[in-house]
């Protein structure tokens, strides 16, 4: 999606957002893919309904003119406007960022996050875009599905392990690049990401309860808690202690 955005003809960001406001409507038509563009101070500039409703909000001008940090909770926002803020100075982009985000109403979901800055036609960054794409079911219709499934469940009951890729391309029969591939296509996510997204999928249930932080990530597959702490922190944008502090505040 963020693709399709234009580049080389770009002259400043109301330009942009002018060009844009033909196709608002197709992209409040999409409930799981939150789209959102923002000013070179991480500032919300367009948005769509899905985001409106992520955030509890009445419509849209909330959030215009405001930073995520602004928006939401402070034990979420100032974690969103800090990778905002790294993708603008780096003037780079984001991709398949796996995530697991709260939502109002106790929920958690897991989505990718792309993030794409935004230049004019000197070069200079004038804002940024973004997408976070709702995780879908995998697609079990796939020819592969079956083999992909046998993958997709070893992971899931021997994830408080280290599991290497040699062990999942010997349980479904292909080589590396066919198990990346098929991966992605019907479960959106790699091998790794996979992994990653059992054992922290594990995590966040754990944390709902009292076992210490450390017993946690031996649960999940982490002898080394700073390793968990840094991994956790990575796909949810906090910390083991930051997150369980975050659902009991839900």
């Amino acid at each position: 999606m963020l693709d399709l955005l234009p580049r080389s003809t770009l002259t400043d960001l109301p330009a942009l957002l002018d060009s844009l406001a033909a196709v608002a409507p197709l992209l409040d038509a999409m409930p799981g893919v939150v789209f959102f563009i923002k000013d070179p101070q991480a500032r919300y500039m367009m948005v769509n309904q899905t985001l409106v409703r992520r955030c509890g909000c009445k419509d849209k001008q909330a959030l215009l003119g405001r930073t995520a940090e602004a928006v939401f909770p402070s034990h979420l926002g100032p974690q969103y406007t800090a990778q905002d803020l790294q993708v603008l100075q780096a003037g780079a982009r984001l991709e398949d960022q796996l995530e697991l985000h709260l939502y109002p109403g106790h929920l958690t979901g897991w989505c990718l996050t792309h993030k794409l800055a935004l230049h004019d036609v000197a070069g200079n960054v004038i804002g940024m875009a973004g997408v976070s794409c709702d995780l879908q079911a995998a697609q079990d219709t796939h020819p592969a599905y079956q083999k992909l499934a046998a993958v997709d469940d070893y992971i899931r009951q021997h994830h408080a392990r280290p599991i290497s890729l040699a062990e999942l391309t010997e349980l479904a029969g292909l080589s590396v690049a066919q198990l990346e591939r098929l991966c992605k296509r019907i479960f959106q996510l790699t091998p790794r990401q996979m992994i990653h997204k059992a054992r922290l999928g594990s995590a966040s249930q754990l944390l709902q309860g009292e076992l210490p932080i450390t017993e946690v990530a031996l649960r999940c597959g982490y002898t080394d808690h700073s390793a968990f702490s840094r991994q956790f922190k990575a796909l949810t944008g906090l910390s083991p202690s930051q997150y369980r502090d975050a659902r009991r505040q839900l």
